[in-house]
């Protein structure tokens, strides 16, 4: 009788023990996905990545309904038969201080390391080399998007055929020729451009490609200005003086302008400034800006980015190929967006019809619009 209970307490022993290594072995099976963006859930850039992030996961089997995608984008975290994935944001455009940005680094890596993930995503330029170089040479694997311009300037790969380390991705190239073509098409007689700037990392990049294709005589107009700043009081004085000296502006980011309280001022409230007070039409980088009612663009693909991205990570993640051998590379354009509502208050519907062919996409709203409408209830 005493070795029958024995036998029965092993038995009971070893399936127990099973049943956790089992279950031990069922948890390592999930793949666990970090993903960090470097900005905020309400900036319309992001929304346009994460559309590309969850469609990506849907298509490659991480997440396997909208619904999934669905109850993610609400709380950036997940679970499933398949995957973890847990997201955090840096919040960079409106606490973009070195203080700021340090605390937020030292709360993200820290979370991220208790994670454990099997790979990291970096969401656009801050996230991209704060936390890309904090994690560089380790054994996770990095996949980045929305680099503004070539990512060789944070020292993070060897080169962008073969990075050579465990970090690769796709960037911006943005489409600033393209687009004052496009404009002038529309508008021949646009011969002067001013570009009007916030004082940021993505700004300035932008910034200096189109002071560059100015010198080379191949942006197609005479650049008057740039105006890079992170004061909202110069920015709307720089917009008002330039306005009557120039034919068209090219608008880049503003969601670091700061008031004379040194407050961060919504950039949607300074695209409401703007769309009040600038009566002559704008280009802009990327299909956000038309989304906030500016007039044009050439789309540089948030959606195309945030996709891209994640069929790299699928790559690495099923064992294909690691992130050292994979080239770098830009992802294809999208479409020319033209928002017909800045037209109507430009007063140029008729020239968009007459060259309705040129046009690939209108956007019929402002956003900016919407805000202060909002705000204002």
């Amino acid at each position: 009788m005493y070795f029958y209970f024995i036998n029965i307490f092993l038995l009971v022993f070893v399936s127990l023990c099973l049943c956790s290594m089992n279950a031990n072995a069922s948890q390592k099976e999930k793949t666990r996905i970090a993903i960090v963006s470097s900005y905020h859930p309400e900036y319309l850039w992001s929304q346009q990545t994460k559309k590309g992030v969850l469609k990506a996961f849907i298509d490659f089997g991480y997440l396997k309904q909208i619904g999934q995608a669905s109850q993610f984008n609400l709380d950036d975290q997940i679970e499933t038969h398949r995957v973890v994935i847990k997201k955090w944001w840096m919040d960079s455009k409106r606490k973009n201080s070195r203080k700021e940005i340090a605390i937020s680094l030292a709360k993200i890596i820290t979370e991220i390391d208790i994670f454990n993930p099997d790979i990291i995503l970096l969401g656009d330029d801050n996230a991209a080399n704060y936390v890309g170089n904090h994690y560089l040479d380790t054994k996770t694997p990095i996949v980045f998007w929305g680099i503004n311009g070539l990512p060789l300037k944070y020292d993070l790969m060897d080169s962008m055929e073969r990075p050579g380390h465990n970090i690769t991705g796709v960037y911006q190239v943005s489409y600033h020729v393209e687009s004052v073509r496009y404009l002038k098409k529309l508008f021949p007689a646009v011969k002067t451009m001013a570009v009007l700037s916030d004082d940021s990392p993505s700004g300035r990049s932008h910034a200096k490609k189109i002071q560059r294709y100015a010198e080379q005589g191949k942006l197609g107009v005479k650049l008057e200005k740039v105006v890079i700043t992170n004061s909202y009081n110069d920015w709307k004085h720089q917009a008002l003086t330039l306005k009557d000296k120039v034919d068209a502006f090219f608008i880049l980011t503003h969601n670091t302008l700061k008031d004379h309280e040194h407050q961060h001022v919504n950039y949607l409230e300074v695209a409401n400034w703007y769309l009040t007070h600038i009566d002559i039409p704008e280009v802009t980088p990327t299909r956000f800006y038309v989304n906030e009612g500016f007039l044009s663009a050439i789309d540089d693909s948030a959606f195309n980015q945030g996709y891209e991205a994640v069929k790299i990570a699928h790559s690495i993640l099923s064992g294909q190929t690691s992130p050292a051998e994979i080239a770098s590379y830009a992802p294809p354009r999208g479409p020319f967006i033209i928002n017909r509502w800045r037209a109507k208050k430009l007063g140029i519907v008729d020239v968009l019809d007459k060259h309705s062919s040129l046009i690939d996409q209108y956007i019929n709203n402002s956003a900016a619009l919407i805000w202060k409408e909002s705000a204002e209830r």
